[in-house]
């Protein structure tokens, strides 16, 4: 193979992708908005999605190409067009996204920019693959971790979430780059669909604090797709590291 182009290379699911890869002697080069130091196998190389500067020295000589780059908002969609029309000059065989699930049924604006990067990677002209996966257990824990300095800890009323372990998905991804190009992937879910109530509760003894639940109703189109599990992937329960373990690798015995 080729050498392999991961996108948001210093990100939670991009640094597993780049670990992965250059365990499986893979040539990598990670993708950073800063400049970094080489070593362990990988070649950094600095440029940015949004602005396009240094994307087409990114992608020159590269056969696949794995994007798991955010900025968390509108911005993805211009950064996937970017990528997508300098890994067409460049000749790129196979571009990977990395979406979320529920990104066609959810409608809140993040999810919008998801599906409308997925429209671009499939018009694209290149070979591609769309592979969604659920929530990261990355994820619950940062939205935990600040709504337990709140006064009282929010949780969306009648949600349930699906948490998978970011490093299941990376070896999915892994798998997915060797593969090549497969058009949508089968979704990948964590072991459990659980009340989002439930994990609030987990993270909280596991973290030895004491706060109020508030039930708060997410109002619209989004509340609605939400309580009816717009978000999950229940045919697909891929992962099989749970909530409660990653608790205790942060917290430990707290």
């Amino acid at each position: 193979m080729g050498t392999v182009l991961v996108t948001g290379a210093t990100g939670v699911l991009g640094r597993e992708v780049v670990r992965l890869l250059v365990a499986r002697g893979v040539a990598v080069r990670g993708l950073s908005r800063r400049v970094r130091s080489g070593g362990a196998g990988v070649e950094w190389v600095v440029g940015d999605l949004v602005t396009g500067e240094g994307v087409a020295g990114a992608v020159a000589g590269v056969e696949v190409v794995v994007d798991c780059a955010t900025t968390v908002g509108r911005k993805d969609v211009a950064a996937v067009r970017t990528l997508v029309a300098e890994a067409g000059r460049a000749g790129v065989r196979h571009l990977l996204y990395v979406s979320i699930v529920g990104v066609d049924r959810v409608p809140i604006p993040y999810y919008r920019a998801k599906l409308a990067c997925e429209r671009v990677v499939r018009e694209s002209g290149l070979g591609w693959t769309v592979l969604r996966a659920t929530q990261f257990h990355d994820l619950l824990l940062r939205i935990f971790d600040v709504s337990a300095r709140l006064p009282v800890f929010p949780v969306p009323g009648g949600a349930w979430v699906q948490p998978v372990d970011v490093r299941e998905v990376a070896v999915r991804v892994a798998e997915l780059v060797r593969e090549g190009p497969a058009g949508y992937a089968p979704e990948v879910g964590g072991p459990r669909v659980r009340p989002y109530r439930e994990l609030a509760e987990a993270y909280l003894r596991a973290s030895g604090r004491r706060r109020v639940l508030l039930p708060v109703r997410v109002p619209g189109a989004s509340g609605r797709a939400l309580r009816a599990g717009g978000n999950l992937t229940p045919e697909r329960k891929v992962g099989r590291g749970t909530f409660e373990e990653v608790l205790a690798e942060r917290f430990g015995d707290h």
